[in-house]
């Protein structure tokens, strides 16, 4: 699915442009349209999460495999209880929490979730997100959006509007540029329709902060028969480059590590705390030593080793602790060969 049209960026940057861009956004999603708006973890691809042919489209511009739900983003906690059937106490809970932000529940869905929402499953991923833009643009639309990330499957999540334009911007008509992504990854996804709840997907809201609230959580299991979250297949955002995760004490030891691995012509290196010196590497990078700033920038850090013809990104391992957890998880499924 492509034209030979890109698609039309629009700025938000003031007041007026800001409205401008809600204005059109909406005036598009309420014809069925697809439109990729910012939101504080990566950008997503929205539609109508009502509209079974909206999202549809959403699908197909993406090449999603039919079996990956997709999380229904809400502005407020009233518009969450109209898309589930059952908002446990536990839900109310986890919502005071950390709504607006980068939580999705999952719930049993209600009856006007359309099936390809959630890939044919009973439950349905919900998540008030925290970026004043999304949030204008469905009070505005006074419906939900069904939202993946914005880029074709299994590729990088897109931090920026510059990234959905290298992505989809033949397949799209209208990219809104709300900045860049202040979380940098993936929503964590918590299963509130077991008892107890699961963690389905880690993110930067962590397990320590999640049991604050809930005071248990089980363990989340394999993801054999229907998914109920994205981001559980084994492969994903994956850069066009093959990634490889080392850990390294000194040059020496990461220069012995490369050896060992099939050659490449143009090796990029991202590293937080070894830092190498660049001779034989095409490109050394350096991202601060700190979860959240991390997760701020690895994914556009990947795209920019895309950008710059990388055929080998290595980066250095991340620390193993609970608050890295949601990043270890990326670059695992971005490093499965």
């Amino acid at each position: 699915m492509s034209s030979s049209t890109s698609a039309e960026i629009l700025p938000t940057h003031t007041a007026r442009l800001f409205d401008e861009a809600v204005r059109r956004a909406v005036e598009k999603l309420r014809l069925g349209g697809v439109v990729a708006l910012p939101t504080e973890t990566v950008y997503g691809l929205a539609a109508n999460a009502l509209d079974a042919n909206a999202v549809q489209r959403i699908f197909e511009i993406k090449g999603r495999p039919s079996h990956n739900p997709i999380i229904v983003h809400v502005a407020g906690v009233e518009m969450a209880k109209r898309c589930v059937r059952l908002w446990p106490k536990i839900a109310e809970e986890l919502a005071r929490a950390f709504w607006p932000g980068p939580l999705t529940l999952v719930l049993e869905r209600a009856n006007n979730i359309p099936d390809v929402v959630t890939a044919g499953g009973k439950t349905v991923g919900v998540r008030w997100p925290s970026h004043p833009f999304i949030q204008a643009v469905i009070r505005s639309c006074d419906f939900p959006l069904a939202a993946p990330s914005a880029n074709l499957s299994n590729e990088l999540s897109p931090t920026n509007a510059e990234h959905v334009r290298r992505s989809l911007g033949n397949r799209l008509g209208l990219i809104i540029d709300g900045g860049q992504s202040q979380v940098g990854i993936e929503s964590t996804v918590v299963d509130v329709s077991t008892a107890p709840a699961r963690v389905l997907r880690p993110g930067m809201i962590h397990e320590e902060s999640l049991l604050a609230v809930t005071s248990q959580l089980g363990q989340a299991t394999g993801s054999a028969g229907i998914l109920k979250s994205p981001g559980q297949l084994r492969r994903h955002y994956s850069p066009k480059a093959k990634l490889w995760i080392l850990p390294w004490e000194n040059e020496n030891d990461l220069r012995r590590r490369v050896r060992e691995l099939p050659s490449s012509a143009r090796i990029h290196v991202i590293a937080h705390t070894h830092i190498p010196s660049p001779d034989g590497f095409d490109r050394v990078s350096l991202i601060p030593h700190d979860a959240e700033a991390f997760a701020r920038a690895i994914y556009a850090e990947l795209h920019q080793c895309d950008q710059l013809g990388a055929d080998c990104i290595i980066v250095e391992a991340v620390p193993t602790t609970n608050e890295w957890s949601a990043i270890a998880d990326r670059l695992k499924r971005a490093a499965t060969h």
